[in-house]
């Protein structure tokens, strides 16, 4: 099932008064920022020119560590989060919202 139709069922359950249970939605909310993390790395990355392997020598991680972070499977820790952040050659903005994540990397000016 692809994204809009499931989000389509969603709605639909929503409307015929079917409630999410709190756990559920905590568990998406999570889900979303992992998945807005994950990308804004590989966005990043990929406006670099940089493979994974490149990104994690210059991170000091393992290529593994890099898709892992990629394919949101991994919780990134405060450090990690710092490592990332020096080898993108960037500042990390994160915006928390109830229904809403944001993540974003955003280039330091050249020197």
């Amino acid at each position: 099932m692809n994204h809009s139709r499931w989000k389509l069922g969603r709605e639909k359950q929503l409307v015929e008064g079917h409630a999410e249970s709190p756990e559920a939605q905590a568990d998406r909310a999570e889900i979303r920022l992992a998945m807005a993390f994950a990308k804004a790395v590989y966005d990043r990355r990929k406006e670099l020119g940089l493979s994974q392997a490149q990104l994690a020598e210059r991170a000091g991680l393992t290529q593994a560590k890099v898709s892992r972070v990629e394919g949101a499977d991994a919780v990134p820790t405060l450090p990690l989060l710092r490592r990332l952040t020096r080898a993108l050659d960037a500042s990390l903005s994160i915006a928390l919202d109830d229904d809403h994540e944001e993540v974003t990397f955003i280039a330091h000016p050249a020197a």
